[in-house]
């Protein structure tokens, strides 16, 4: 099959092939992404399971692998023109601790367990990629750089990706973010973004009868009740998420430290900026009226940037997402993507199949979408590679 395309609309004419050979290696996806997703992989301990993906890379004939200073797994198959290289990229890291169940159920149609769809499903595709390109007799000129990317979530805040993009040597043309779910996700700007926490502290020496409070419970509540009147426009589209609270030990132990996780994200940098000086307000007047410790820890920012949806690899993108019957559904990321758009590479992040019940212990991916999904990522795998989706000059 392997042959050098002179448009999109050859290779759409080969997507059913192209799929074909996607379902033929059904029980080699399957079992990388039942292998790697039984490996625990919480931010900052995800060396198992990027060792296993490095084997997998080898045991595919890449010669040239590693992992970097920053625990990112790096497989490299060659191209025939070294002045292009795709980056194709997930991350390794889950949100579960090491010390829940990580058994995988695979059914006839679907398969579960934590972390399946974010992101054991990602890095199952970044496994196969070479067997499926190889099956197919397809060979780049592009040099392919696979990488399960280390330290991404939460408190990670996109440090593997970070250090690689610093640190990379090669020139790179493009880049594949690979998300499990959801089939039809197309990304390709960053939305603006403040994560953080919120800690109340009541000190020891606490006035509890001229304060007239009863715990850090009731001031993380008044912090709360502030930050659900903050004022957020409909356009740009904002939302401020408050993830989880922690606090108290007992019925009859007054709580003396509570801890707020929230996130802000906006399509306005501006807007975003605005929120964190509300922030501030609120918590130094909380801070006053109530003689508790109250601070606020950033954990990460993003800002808003991007390519525009007339940049010739969104709408590539969209054509083959269109010949395989996918309805774009387009948002920003505040993930791997961000990185990407900071070093000024143009990038996509893709979906891969259908899921649910996302980021709970029975978190699960559909099966069988999860062959257009490769279809697609080889599709446009292929039109970066043919120079369709350059920016002219």
């Amino acid at each position: 099959m392997s042959k050098e395309y002179k448009s999109v609309e050859e290779i759409i004419s080969d997507l059913p092939a192209i799929r074909e050979v996607c379902v033929s290696l059904r029980e080699t996806l399957l079992a990388n992404l039942v292998m790697l997703g039984e490996i625990p992989a919480p931010t900052f301990k995800e060396e198992a399971r990027v060792n296993f993906l490095m084997q997998r890379f080898s045991e595919c004939g890449l010669t040239n692998t590693s992992s970097d200073e920053c625990g990112n797994g790096l497989g490299i198959v060659p191209g025939k023109d070294r002045t292009r290289n795709i980056l194709v990229m997930a991350h390794a890291d889950t949100v579960f601790s090491e010390r829940r169940d990580h058994t995988v159920s695979v059914h006839a149609e679907r398969i579960s367990g934590p972390g399946i769809a974010d992101n054991s499903l990602g890095l199952a595709v970044l496994a196969t990629l070479p067997t499926m390109l190889e099956k197919l007799g397809i060979e780049l000129n592009s040099g392919l750089v696979l990488m399960g990317a280390a330290r991404s979530l939460g408190r990670g805040d996109l440090e593997g990706p970070r250090f690689f993009l610093e640190n990379n040597k090669l020139p790179l043309t493009s880049g594949i973010c690979v998300e499990g779910v959801k089939l039809g996700r197309l990304s390709y700007a960053s939305a603006g973004m403040l994560r953080g926490e919120i800690s109340c502290r009541v000190p020891e020496e606490y006035d509890w009868i001229r304060r007239g409070a009863t715990g850090a419970i009731l001031v993380m509540n008044e912090v709360i009740n502030r930050i659900l009147g903050i004022a957020l426009p409909r356009k740009p589209q904002t939302s401020i998420v408050l993830g989880s609270v922690e606090a108290g030990t007992g019925f009859n132990i007054i709580p003396t430290e509570a801890t707020l996780r929230f996130e802000v994200r906006s399509e306005s940098s501006e807007i975003v900026e605005r929120i964190s000086g509300e922030l501030e307000d609120i918590i130094e007047d909380v801070t006053s009226q109530t003689g508790s410790e109250v601070t606020l820890d950033v954990v990460a920012r993003r800002e808003v940037a991007g390519l525009g949806i007339g940049h010739p690899l969104v709408k590539q993108t969209r054509e083959i997402m269109s010949a395989l019957d996918l309805r774009p559904h387009i948002t920003p990321s505040i993930s791997e993507l961000s990185a990407l758009i900071a070093s000024d590479v143009p990038a996509v992040t893709l979906g891969i199949t259908e899921g649910e019940h996302l980021h709970e212990q029975r978190e699960t991916v559909k099966i069988d979408p999860i062959f257009t999904g490769l279809t697609q990522l080889i599709a446009v795998l292929l039109a970066i590679d043919g120079g369709f989706c350059d920016e002219s000059e």
